[in-house]
């Protein structure tokens, strides 16, 4: 009697178990598909492992994003090898991250090799929305590129214009073809060093301003040899190549030295630069550090990343948007015929034009804004989220990278008629399509758009319009091997050309 009572013990303490575990077991399964049901993640395509989505992505990186989209729809996430992304590619859904959620969009990723940043954590265009961010937006927008500040440095555009316009006399005289590429790049790097270094890269002295652009281009080069080691998330440990420790190095020539300038300024400051008018961007910097009643104590390496970020802009932005409407304009001789005809109506032919023409020009205006949408300088704009939210119906964590298509929104066939074809009447007063460049219109977004775009956009406009309406007044241009020039953006994240616009100036019109 006594085993077969053990034995029913045993079989109802063994049922038991199983009934719980069973019952456990549901209640997870069951609890697990309410969770997912909950969270409801942007659609994505079939990833591989390690590298994710890689292998759908071409080198022209925003134009392979914007074929994903038309398949996935305009909020898609995507992986590249260890790092997670959403990608935003219509207005909609770039108002939503701008505009209704723009405080939780105000921080951007830093997409880069930080690892051997010397300066990692204190950059101003890289950083977060924090404290230090709002004060330098701040002081750039009321001191640094307000408009009386930007009208002070009038003189200094309109010299470097003519020691461009000068060079290309040189090189037409001469039967040469130039390299305009190169010629741009001049013209912005000295012209952001004499606004920012003034007493370090005069017109008269131009050592510093030469010394800081070899500093900047060789850093900008290491970094993005070695920016594909953060794609493969174990590789960023590891130095393969020997590119980061040559970045290091870089950044420490480049600290040595502006270290230097930054105390040639203070033993030179005396009792401060309000109210001069010979005030650069590096004495209004200088006597915010010094300002014991600052908001933020802002701190040296801030500011030397502060205006390695600023440099970095002449090489890689201005002198690139300035290319790119070069290029439209040769390639498309009866806008360049409308824009010189213009020109010789309003400024005629006897004086150079100048910056004060401008608002008499609307077609010139026209010209620079359709090519910032076909080429904008920032054709994917980054972000990182700081709360979880709701874009486009589906749910985004905090501390979700997430990447803006400006190149996708601005030809998107939605919005624009004949998206890829380059036509500057669609901006002209009496088109349905005007807008302005402020970032307020997200069918439009060449600077960016919400309280993180580009603050030096309205230089950059002013720059363009004056250095291209002077290109046409005083040149025509014949392409070298070819009547056209093959239209070509760079790999990667960049707006850049890829290939070098070398070509042939023909003096029309000399104005000294």
């Amino acid at each position: 009697m006594a085993p077969s009572s053990s034995n029913f013990v045993d079989y109802c303490f063994f049922f038991f178990i199983w009934a719980v575990s069973n019952l456990l077991v549901r209640f997870l399964i069951k609890t697990c598909n309410k969770s997912r049901a909950k969270i409801r993640n942007p659609p994505s395509p079939l990833a591989l492992p390690i590298i994710g989505h890689l292998h759908l992505l071409s080198p022209s990186l925003p134009k392979s994003l914007q074929n994903l989209a038309r398949r996935y729809g305009p909020l898609m996430q995507i992986r590249i090898g260890a790092t997670s992304f959403i990608i935003a590619s219509n207005a909609a859904v770039a108002r939503e991250m701008l505009k209704t959620h723009d405080i939780d969009f105000a921080s951007r990723f830093e997409f880069g090799p930080s690892n051997y940043n010397i300066y990692s954590g204190a950059g101003f265009v890289t950083g977060p929305n924090g404290s230090y961010w709002r004060f330098m937006k701040k002081l750039c927008m009321t001191k640094l590129f307000a408009g009386p500040q930007l009208d002070r440095f009038n003189h200094i555009r309109e010299q470097e214009i003519e020691n461009l316009l000068k060079s290309l006399l040189k090189s037409s005289g001469e039967g040469k073809a130039c390299d305009l590429a190169a010629e741009l790049t001049t013209l912005t790097n000295n012209l952001l060093c004499r606004m920012a270094l003034s007493k370090r890269c005069s017109a008269y002295d131009a050592t510093g301003a030469k010394e800081i652009r070899k500093l900047v281009v060789e850093i900008m080069r290491l970094a993005a040899k070695i920016g594909v080691n953060d794609v493969f998330g174990p590789l960023r440990k590891f130095d393969l190549f020997g590119h980061g420790k040559r970045l290091v190095e870089s950044l420490w020539r480049y600290d040595r030295f502006f270290e230097q300038i930054m105390k040639e300024y203070e033993d030179n400051m005396g009792d401060g630069v309000q109210g001069k008018e010979a005030a650069d961007l590096m004495s209004i910097v200088l006597e915010t550090y010094k300002d014991t009643n600052a908001e933020v104590k802002i701190t040296r390496n801030q500011i030397k990343f502060f205006f390695i970020e600023l440099l970095m802009a002449s090489v890689d932005t201005l002198s690139a948007g300035i290319q790119w409407a070069m290029a439209e304009l040769i390639n498309h001789p009866q806008v360049f015929k409308k824009l010189r005809d213009e020109i010789n109506m309003a400024v005629g032919s006897s004086r150079l034009v100048k910056e004060s023409d401008v608002p008499n020009l609307p077609y010139l205006q026209a010209v620079v804004k359709e090519s910032l949408r076909l080429h904008s300088p920032a054709p994917l704009i980054f972000r990182e989220s700081t709360k979880d939210c709701k874009i486009n119906g589906f749910d985004v964590k905090a501390k979700t990278k997430a990447m803006i298509n400006a190149y996708a929104i601005m030809r998107d066939p939605e919005y624009w008629n004949d998206p890829d074809a380059f036509v500057p009447e669609r901006f002209l007063v009496n088109s349905n399509d005007q807008m302005e460049i402020n970032g307020r219109d997200f069918r439009y977004l060449p600077f960016g758009g919400g309280r993180r775009r580009c603050i030096g956009g309205t230089h950059a406009i002013l720059v363009t319009q004056v250095t291209l309406g002077a290109l046409t007044q005083c040149f025509d241009w014949k392409v070298k091997d070819g009547e056209k020039i093959d239209i070509k953006g760079a790999s990667g994240f960049s707006g850049a050309m890829s290939l070098p616009l070398v070509c042939y100036p023909i003096t029309r019109f000399d104005p000294f």
